[in-house]
């Protein structure tokens, strides 16, 4: 048997361009911080969608209905709201108590609207991408700030 090597990467002193999939990462952390902060209540604390339960900022995700493969919707303030991490995480049934305080909180109308936006395709360009992260980072400063809560950017 021969063994098998691996070819290692040459060290580049380039900075390497910011490609999509840096974009989308950036924009999913700070638009879960934003998530989390728009639910959590001025005490820090704040109501998981699917359960119920309150629970301080820190123990909290951003929990979408419609999953975050879906890119027509990841980003989309309506299909994203706070819950525990117990019920995003490993919770199996968590989506039907989801879907009904979702109806409650944003109204059929809406819903409809989203689940239409959940059936469509969206390609999104670096541009609207980096506007993104820009507003988001803004508005968590901004309810950071507001409800005393201190988040890592």
């Amino acid at each position: 048997m021969f063994p098998f090597y691996s070819k290692k990467k040459a060290f580049s002193s380039k900075k390497r361009k910011k490609g999509k999939t840096d974009l989308v990462k950036r924009l999913d952390k700070v638009f879960a911080l934003y998530i989390r902060l728009r639910d959590c209540m001025p005490n820090g604390f704040g109501r998981c969608i699917s359960c119920g339960k309150i629970k301080p900022y820190r123990e909290l995700d951003c929990g979408h209905f419609f999953g975050r493969s879906n890119m027509a919707t990841r980003f989309d303030e309506d299909n994203c709201s706070a819950e525990c991490q117990g019920c995003n995480r490993a919770s199996s049934d968590h989506l039907i108590y989801y879907q009904e305080n979702l109806i409650r909180k944003i109204g059929v109308a809406r819903f409809s609207t989203l689940r239409e936006r959940a059936h469509s395709i969206k390609k999104w360009d670096d541009d609207e991408l980096a506007k993104m992260i820009t507003h988001y980072t803004n508005e968590v400063k901004r309810l950071s700030h507001e409800k005393g809560i201190h988040v890592n950017l």
